[in-house]
């Protein structure tokens, strides 16, 4: 909200010397977040001139310009200051005579634009004349500005900054969402009151006679649809200004403001319209009264109807958007925007002003539902003053009939009133001191809630009774004990609520599975990984190629509103998202990747319906029944861990070739998971559709599938616009987590040394060495302390179909040195256990 001072100062008392700054620490005070400070950008000497005569050239690029001899200072001058000046300029709109507004040389205007003397057609024009748009009041550039058009008559010479009031600055501050009454300029004094005692005027403290409902004009609420069982419109008036003249121009002082307060001004009739809504915070709206068919009827939607607003678009409506409709349909957006067919111009002679309340969810989502938010759709979802709405329609008649000519018909309105109260709240005795923390007085309570409006009935007649509190009808917000305490904590300053911090409760820190995810990611950052959180967001060709072994399609979570319209489905793997992350690396030439990613997955199950048809009332807890209908509609999400490499894992260096990344990177990946998780892990080849057949695997902890390794297709890599290879991983992180169990035990250290043999066994070649190694572990016993596959042969010397496993088996005793007979016969126990399995036979 942006707030110019010299509108501040009509209702309350800010000081001559107030800076904005100063202005900006007292509402900081009282809650207000300081944003910025606004001003007109330029300087002096801007002065008022008068045209004394000019001659009409013609130039050969068939513009005409006037060169203008302009008395600029009383008196006769000095050479370095003369009074009358020789100025051109290209406009013709003004006659000799007339007083304009001169930018002398040292002037600077927005932009900025310095002036200076310069030669230009022929001659040396010492100055400028200036237009609006020139000054910065507004946006018409027609024509030179003529204050006997906006009703100035100031001496030659005088101050025309000043005069203008183009020396006004404004205050911006962020409005918090539950504050709305702030969105004006009365809110803003009120609160300035607050904060510095400043005696506060109240603009919609004015004696207007009372309308009766329906008195010449017909006026219908008819909502068969209310959202939330509240009526759209509680509040309803209608005015009529006949005779309006729209050409008569805004007077400089209520454009200065408007321009300050970030508002374009459109003319006299629409600019009345939002000075009063800055002013008093109510949105009003006007309409070309002979474009009107019949009385108004305020309703909703019916299917298929249209409306062109006032941007010029044509809009299907929703059956929850709140109308303003006459006998011809649809005439406006209630609350939001108005429609073209009613729209005040320049040929409007009768205006008829609406001021209303309207109900602040539906303004909201029909604003959202448009994607047309507007300065008085964000002051009505808000909530309006209900006792606003009359007083803020005469005022934007006494405006137009002041500053538009026009005549008030005191004959003819129309107003609904509902009569609105506001429920009193039961503020216990005690209740403020020990919810905020200080020892306030029953007398400092009850003078900061008077002093917000608040009505306090039986305020101190019994020490021990609470007081019933009645909010002002411009505090919505204000519905609770504990929204009055707060009030009072910042009416008597914030800075009186001690800093105190709470004794935290005793705790079991982190949980088992906490304290594993977090050893996870550190081992991967330390081997080199880095992490690179992503959107969980992909399209459903993506999730059925990466969420699957076999690439078939599989259900996903569609989102009902997603970010992006090509990714609409939320993961059902983290690879599609690395494989984005590293696109954008590579196209920005860090084309050398290890990357990682920890996050959930969403995996619905076939023919389930997930999400709720309803919202559980929210001021109590939900049953058991609730929550067990809130977590069905929720779909399993595991959290996984995802690892990719592409490019070199060694890059080139002196002495050194280039190594690129394959396939036993990312299986040491794999086990440094396994190793911070606490679990033993086997590879075992397998196929799946995005990846290279024989070089994809599963990774398996006992006979549990916990995740898969391998290396992308080309073709997929391609489509990823990755070049060269691209090795993924990707495991079920809460699975190898449960696996692991609750401690990891470490083993006990032998201090007798290791007897080491190797093995080589053929077997057909479809059996899996890890397969093989466990037979060699089962069958070796306690005496084996590691098995390490250390070749796959195939070739001449065995017989076709079959390969040669070489394991390096390490033995040791927990008690003694053992003989190389144990550790043979250790190793011919788990041979026989492989030979039973595979037909595994020792290669000769």
């Amino acid at each position: 909200m942006r707030v110019p001072l010299s509108w501040l100062r009509e209702f309350v008392e800010v000081p001559a010397e107030a800076t904005p700054e100063d202005v900006l620490a007292a509402l900081v005070s009282v809650g207000f977040e300081e944003e910025d400070v606004h001003r007109f950008e330029l300087s002096g000497p801007i002065v008022v001139g008068e045209v004394l005569e000019f001659v009409e050239e013609p130039q050969s690029n068939g513009k005409t310009i006037r060169w203008c001899r302009v008395r600029v200072a009383e008196g006769e001058g000095t050479d370095d200051a003369p009074a009358v000046r020789g100025i051109v300029c290209g406009a013709s709109n003004f006659f000799a005579g007339d007083k304009v507004v001169v930018t002398l040389p040292g002037a600077v205007l927005p932009g900025p634009f310095p002036i200076a003397a310069r030669k230009t057609y022929g001659h040396v024009s010492d100055g400028m004349i200036a237009s609006a748009k020139e000054l910065g009041l507004g946006q018409d550039h027609s024509g030179i500005l003529r204050l006997v058009e906006l009703g100035i008559d100031a001496p030659v010479g005088s101050d025309a900054i000043a005069l203008l009031g183009l020396d006004d600055e404004a205050v911006e501050i962020n409005v918090t969402p539950d504050r709305g009454y702030a969105l004006s300029i009365r809110g803003v004094a009120r609160e300035y009151s607050h904060a510095t005692g400043a005696s506060f005027r109240d603009p919609a403290e004015r004696p207007w006679e009372d309308v009766d409902p329906g008195e010449g004009f017909s006026i219908v609420v008819d909502d068969a649809n209310p959202i939330r069982g509240q009526i759209g419109a509680s509040e309803f008036v209608a005015r009529l200004v006949r005779d309006v003249d729209a050409s008569k121009p805004t007077p400089p002082w209520m454009i200065t403001r408007l321009t300050l307060a970030g508002v374009r001004p459109l003319g006299i009739l629409i600019d009345i319209t939002n000075y009063v809504m800055l002013e008093l915070g109510n949105p009003i709206h006007g309409y070309d009264y002979d474009t009107l068919q019949g009385g108004i009827t305020v309703r909703r939607a019916h299917a298929g109807e249209t409306l062109e607003t006032l941007d010029g678009q044509r809009r299907t409506l929703d059956a929850e958007d709140l109308l303003i409709t006459d006998e011809s349909g649809p005439i406006g957006l209630a609350g939001v925007m108005g429609g073209a067919t009613t729209e005040m111009g320049p040929a409007t002679r009768t205006v008829l002003i609406e001021a209303a309340r309207f109900d602040p969810v539906s303004i909201a989502r029909t604003a959202r539902r448009h994607k047309l938010p507007s300065e008085a759709s964000r002051r009505f979802e808000r909530g309006v003053d209900p006792a606003l709405p009359f007083v803020a329609a005469r005022r934007v008649a006494d405006l137009m009939v002041e500053l538009a000519g026009g005549t008030l018909d005191t004959s003819f309105g129309g107003a609904l009133r509902s009569g609105h109260e506001q429920a009193a709240i039961e503020l216990p005795r005690g209740f403020v001191s020990g919810l905020i923390g200080v020892d306030y007085t029953p007398d400092q309570i009850v003078e900061a809630l008077r002093l917000i409006g608040c009505d306090i009935q039986d305020a101190g007649t019994d020490p021990t009774a609470p007081w019933l509190v009645f909010p002002p009808s411009w505090r919505p917000d204000l519905t609770d004990r504990w929204t009055l305490a707060e009030e009072v904590a910042r009416i008597h300053g914030l800075d009186e609520v001690p800093s105190v911090l709470p004794t935290p409760p005793s705790g079991r820190g982190l949980t088992t599975a906490q304290r594993a995810r977090r050893r996870v990611s550190n081992a991967l950052a330390a081997a080199g990984y880095v992490e690179t959180p992503s959107f969980p967001f992909a399209t459903a060709e993506a999730n059925d190629l990466h969420g699957s072994a076999d690439g078939g399609h599989l259900p996903s979570i569609k989102l009902a509103n997603p970010l992006d319209g090509q990714s609409p489905y939320l993961r059902r793997s983290l690879v599609p998202g690395l494989l984005q992350v590293a696109h954008r690396n590579v196209s920005r030439g860090l084309v050398d990747l290890a990357l990682f990613e920890t996050g959930v997955v969403f995996l619905p199950a076939a023919g389930v319906e997930y999400g709720t048809p309803f919202v559980p009332p929210l001021g109590i807890r939900p049953d058991a029944a609730t929550l067990a209908g809130l977590d069905a509609s929720i779909p399993s999400q595991p959290r996984h861990v995802a690892v990719l490499l592409t490019g070199a894992r060694v890059a080139k260096q002196p002495g050194q070739s280039a190594e690129t990344a394959d396939l036993a990177d990312v299986i040491d990946a794999v086990r440094t998971v396994a190793s911070a998780a606490g679990v033993d892990v086997t590879i075992v080849q397998t196929r799946r559709a995005a990846l290279h057949p024989g070089r994809a695997g599963d990774v398996r902890i006992g006979d549990v599938t916990v995740g898969y390794v391998g290396e992308l297709l080309p073709a997929v890599a391609a489509d990823a616009d990755l070049p060269g290879r691209v090795i993924v991983a990707e495991l079920d992180l809460d699975l190898v987590i449960s696996l692991a169990g609750e401690r990891v035990v470490a083993a006990s250290l032998s201090g007798f040394p290791a007897a080491t043999q190797d093995v080589s066994l053929v077997v057909p070649e479809a059996i899996p060495a890890a397969d093989v190694e466990a037979a060699l572990v089962s069958g070796a016993g306690d005496l084996l302390e590691a098995a390490r596959l250390v070749d796959d042969y195939r070739g001449p010397g065995i017989e076709p179909g079959t390969k040669s496993l070489t394991y390096a088996l390490r033995f040791r005793a927990a008690d003694r040195t053992l003989t190389a007979a144990e550790a043979t016969e250790a190793k011919l126990a788990g041979v026989a256990v492989a030979a039973e399995r595979f037909e595994a036979r020792i290669r000769e």
